[in-house]
């Protein structure tokens, strides 16, 4: 192989790579953004709100639940260490109360509303974020 044709091979690899880099991006995005997203507001110790995207679905008595992907998450610390909490969800913003179902139960019960809501959105995210631990969450008016 001479150096023009070792060129020309490393170029074709750096254009399937930024290829296969566009499309990956462009996929996680339409996965994590192409469906409901809502903002849950959390407080910290001092009062500062602290904004995040979360999904959320409801279950079939019309009440809310978003996941915490794993129990370290700032977000969730916050909403066990002060449960009130604002929903942001379409044009309404809700004052809520956020009850923790860790464990066993709970996870099931999360990922279970989650897949059915986002489908393939939820499985390509499972993909990247290992959501073994995750802790569900039931905000309440």
């Amino acid at each position: 192989m001479n150096a023009s044709s070792s060129k020309k091979t490393l170029k074709r690899v750096a254009a399937v790579a930024a290829l296969f880099s566009i499309a990956f991006g462009a996929v996680t995005w339409a996965a994590l953004e192409s469906a409901e997203v809502v903002v849950l507001r959390t407080f910290d110790a001092d009062g500062i709100a602290h904004a995040s995207r979360v999904w959320i679905a409801d279950d079939e008595e019309g009440r809310a639940w978003i996941e915490a992907a794993e129990p370290q998450k700032p977000f969730y610390v916050r909403l066990v260490a002060r449960p009130e909490v604002e929903l942001l969800r379409g044009v309404e913003t809700h004052a809520m109360r956020a009850v923790a179902f860790p464990g066993a139960e709970g996870h099931r019960r999360i990922r279970e509303l989650l897949a059915a809501k986002y489908g393939w959105r939820d499985v390509w995210v499972g993909l990247l974020v290992d959501t073994s631990a995750s802790v569900a969450v039931r905000l309440e008016p």
